[in-house]
Formats: structure tokens, C-alpha cells, sequence
């Protein structure tokens, strides 16, 4: 789906979305058929594009295979666990694909730019942080980093864009208010974050999200093309004749309620209290 300004038209997004769409099914099975675990970390700037991106993939996968997990702000025990132990839980099994909104490298960016971490735990963290992710690699886990990069004149128009607009309202939050305040702050923590994490078993792949649309298929081809071969025939399945005429819905109990009426739109009914 296009949002923003972009060089894409809906019509043309779709249509080179659709063999990668293809090929990102072809790498879901061969992930299931070959009991591989693969976990996809989506970071970066407020209004970036993760949420979207994430969701071109939820859309296109199944989701008994495919998991979103976002981790909201850790509770008073979770303080108090070794930091990245929250995240281990949501790790693959067997044929799973995890999409991190938002992952332990959380530490890193909003903890240490908005001083709910010390710099202390930020160092001990980014000098964990490979070491950790050496073990998930070393364990047969397909990490994948991605960055979603975006100026800041494209930023505020987003931030504009939900302030203004009903149905993104909710994705504002004091965090994004305040996070204005710190473009040059995140730059610099990133900066610092991929020199210490940016390692040859868990690279780092920062993409241009200035164009959201493009952005994404730019994600999903890097994605696809950093996969190996994934092509595996299709298991034969048995389709018998159904054996007699179709049937027509019965019912007794109830019935279907009756159908929207294209083109009778209520513009001025509310829903309130009376």
C-alpha cells in the first residue's frame, strides 16, 4: 500500500511487489519445510516505516509461521532481569519467522537518547550485544538487521501527517514529541551502535526509507537475494471431484444480517452517549 509522497504509484508498487511477493512465499516454505528459524530485526527513526513494513510481510505470510513481536516498555521485574532475557522468549522454533518491531536494540537508541538507561548500561550492552548475537548465528539462527533511515524534513511531515490525521492519531506518543528534539542525538547513537554491533556473522543493512514504498521493496529484495536458494517443488496434493452440485448455505437458527448498501453512506451518524 503507497503512503507519502513517493516516485510509485499504487498501481506500479503493486505490480513489483508481486513476483517478490511470490518469492517471499517460496522462502516461507522452504523456512517451514526445512525447519529453519529466521528472526528480522526492523529499527530506526519514529515514522521511518517499520510498522508498514512489517505489516507487508505479515500480510503476505502465514501467521501460525510468522510472528510480529513488538515489546512494550519492560515492567519492574523485567528491570531487573539479565537485559536481553525478554527477548529469548519470543525467539524462533523450528520453521518460524520472527519480526522484531523494535528489538533489544532498543538500548541502544530511545534508552540511551532519552537517559532511561545509564551510559554504563549502554557500553555494557553494546559490548554484549555481538557476543549474544554470535551464539543465535552460531545456533543456526538467520539474523537479519535492518535500519530504516529518513531526513528529518520527511520526519516532521509524517509526525504532521498523524497529528492531523483521526486514523494515525494513535501513533503519536510524548516519546515522538520529544524525539524531534534529538535527530542529531539518534544519528550519533546509531553511529555508535553500528560501529560496536556491525559484525560479519550479524551485519547491519541500513535502507532509505525517504520514499516508504520503494523502501520497502528495496528491504524485501536485499532480504530475498541475502537468503539462499529457497525453490522447492510443490508436494503433490490429492484434489478428488467434489461428487455432487454444490450446496447453497442453509440456515434455521439465524440469518445473515442484511448487506452493506453500496453507496448509502451516513456522513452524519455518531457514535457517542446520549
Amino acid at each position: 500500500m503507497v503512503s507519502g509522497k513517493s516516485r510509485l504509484s499504487e498501481e506500479e508498487y503493486d505490480e513489483l511487489l508481486k513476483p517478490m511477493a511470490k518469492e517471499l512465499g517460496a522462502m516461507a516454505r522452504w523456512v517451514s519445510e526445512t525447519n529453519q528459524r529466521m528472526v528480522v530485526l526492523f529499527e530506526g527513526r519514529d515514522t521511518a516505516g517499520k510498522g508498514g513494513s512489517i505489516d507487508m510481510f505479515a500480510r503476505l505470510l502465514n501467521p501460525r509461521q510468522c510472528r510480529v513481536v513488538a515489546l512494550p516498555s519492560p515492567n519492574e521485574r523485567e528491570r531487573s532481569q539479565w537485559y536481553f532475557q525478554r527477548y529469548i522468549e519470543h525467539l524462533p522454533a523450528a520453521g518460524e519467522i520472527i519480526l522484531f518491531d523494535r528489538s533489544w536494540y532498543n538500548r541502544a537508541g530511545v534508552e540511551k537518547v532519552m537517559d532511561f538507561c545509564t551510559p554504563d548500561q549502554t557500553q555494557d550492552f553494546l559490548n554484549a550485544a555481538p557476543e549474544f548475537e554470535r551464539h543465535l548465528v552460531d545456533d543456526g539462527i538467520l539474523l537479519f538487521k535492518y535500519w530504516l533511515c529518513c531526513d528529518q524534513a520527511v520526519q516532521e511531515e509524517r509526525f504532521e501527517n498523524r497529528l492531523n490525521n483521526p486514523m494515525k492519531r494513535w501513533k503519536l506518543s510524548p516519546i515522538d514529541i520529544k524525539a524531534r528534539e534529538h535527530y542529531d542525538d539518534y544519528t550519533e547513537a546509531r553511529e555508535m551502535m553500528l560501529a560496536a554491533t556491525h559484525t560479519e556473522f550479524a551485519p547491519w543493512t541500513l535502507v532509505d526509507f525517504n520514499d516508504q514504498p520503494l523502501g520497502r521493496l528495496t528491504l524485501l529484495r536485499d532480504l530475498l537475494d541475502r537468503v539462499p536458494d529457497t525453490e522447492l517443488p510443490l508436494a503433490e496434493i490429492i484434489w478428488p471431484p467434489l461428487g455432487h452440485k454444490p450446496l447453497k448455505e442453509r440456515f434455521g437458527v439465524l440469518e445473515p444480517i442484511a448487506n452493506y448498501r453500496i453507496g448509502e453512506h451516513d456522513h452524519g451518524h455518531k457514535h457517542g452517549h446520549g
